[in-house]
């Protein structure tokens, strides 16, 4: 009786490991934004980021008062499409393998290194990492190993790092980082449309001609 307990509680720590650790396919997580060491803009208050993913398919949409980017990401053709919304002026700006590829590449040497330090962020435990670009600049991240990525290039950024990031942070060219938290997971399936191009409404142009235009 006594083996029969102790095999049947093994099994269940096993089982319980396994099953809670979650393969994500489908999922929307939104991001509140917080910027340290930049004095406050009020055009950049209460910004958010939205993370879409489906399958090989990712959309990003972070939004500002009047001002909104959409990056619709498709992982199975290496292509990415940006959506800019600035106070009603709408662009389209395509990117092919090319441009995909070299951004993979370079995500793809950043090294993570994890720490002790865990914390709560939106239900789920997430550990800190800290990861190391290859010009030696680094930015902490805290992820949930109990969420797993289908798709591991869901966001190029943490292509090698292992679970979905609930707070991550960013480098921003001014020097200062914008950190991203977690206020909802939602795993549900994303509708298949939300990753479609719009056919009207936008104007495409090159990279070359949205910096002429200043942003």
């Amino acid at each position: 009786m006594q083996k029969y307990l102790l095999t049947f509680l093994l099994f269940s720590l096993i089982t319980g490991q396994l099953t809670a650790q979650r393969l994500v396919s489908d999922a929307k997580i939104v991001y509140k934004m917080e910027t340290a060491g930049q004095p406050a803009d009020p055009t950049f208050e209460g910004g958010t980021l939205t993370q879409y993913v489906k399958g090989l398919q990712s959309r990003v949409d972070i939004d500002f008062k009047a001002l909104h980017y959409s990056y619709l990401i498709d992982s199975r053709n290496q292509t990415v499409v940006t959506l800019i919304d600035n106070h009603g002026d709408k662009y389209l700006i395509r990117a092919g393998k090319e441009d995909y590829e070299k951004e993979l590449k370079q995500y793809a040497s950043v090294q993570f290194t994890d720490a002790k330090e865990t914390k709560e962020i939106a239900g789920y435990t997430c550990k800190r990492s800290v990861g190391k670009m290859s010009d030696g600049q680094t930015f902490d991240v805290y992820y949930s190993t109990d969420l797993i990525p289908e798709n591991k290039q869901f966001n190029r950024r943490f292509v090698n790092l292992k679970g979905i990031p609930l707070q991550f942070e960013i480098l921003n060219k001014n020097g200062t980082k914008t950190t991203m938290i977690a206020t909802k997971v939602d795993l549900f399936a994303v509708p298949a449309s939300y990753f479609d191009t719009p056919k009207s409404g936008y104007k495409e142009i090159s990279r070359e001609e949205m910096s002429k235009i200043g942003n």
